[in-house]
């Protein structure tokens, strides 16, 4: 049975656009020790069919070992989003992007596809000096409304910064990582293990943490 109906399809269509540019996603599961995998398997390739710009490849967690190093994925279920040249932004969807997360989702694929968000002079030059590894966490639940923007906050810093890394983590799928980090509400921000944020924050407070780690 699918998971989108007509309608959710012809509305997730509308919000993708036109698509220029190809986008790979790869998608990393496993049948083995993983209860949202299958759920997330059907969900990613549904939304793959969408467009025809979109192309999907499934690796297994355990037997694709170089596409795990290469990817660096940690967990599953994994989403990876890749440009037309399968380069890696660093941008991670670990669990199913559902509910609002198919907002973060369609951002990410529309942004690797060449449509970039506008942000301020200002803020491209902050994005630019950043000259460390910087590892996000985005904590999010489907049924938060506040979440996306957070994801997508992360995922652009990640899209327009090759140090940058972020990932959004559905916080349920992952308890050991939600109890680790003391995730009582969602969104929860992560950032470098030790530095973090709550609620929705606009960019400029991702970089003020981001500028004083040393």
């Amino acid at each position: 049975m699918p998971i989108f109906n007509e309608d959710t399809v012809k509305q997730l269509k509308d919000l993708l656009g036109d698509i220029t540019e190809e986008v790979n996603i790869a998608y990393f599961t496993s049948d083995h020790n993983c209860r949202t995998c299958r759920d997330t398997g059907q969900y990613i390739a549904e939304f793959s069919d969408l467009h025809q710009n979109i192309s999907l490849e499934v690796f297994d967690f355990e037997n694709d070992k170089e596409e795990v190093q290469k990817y660096r994925v940690e967990r599953i279920p994994a989403i990876v989003i890749l440009d037309k040249d399968n380069t890696d932004r660093g941008v991670r969807f670990y669990g199913i992007p559902a509910g609002y997360e198919i907002h973060s989702l369609i951002s990410s694929v529309k942004e690797a596809a060449g449509k970039k968000d506008e942000i301020t002079e200002e803020q491209q030059k902050r994005i630019d000096n950043i000259d460390k590894d910087i590892h996000i966490r985005v904590f999010v639940t489907p049924t938060c409304p506040y979440c996306p923007a957070a994801v997508i906050n992360g995922h652009k810093l990640a899209f327009k910064n090759k140090n940058v890394t972020c990932d959004m983590v559905e916080s349920t799928s992952f308890p050991d990582l939600s109890q680790k980090y003391g995730v009582r509400g969602v969104p929860k921000i992560i950032i470098n293990e030790t530095n973090e944020l709550t609620g929705s924050q606009p960019i400029e407070k991702f970089l003020d943490i981001i500028e004083g780690i040393k």
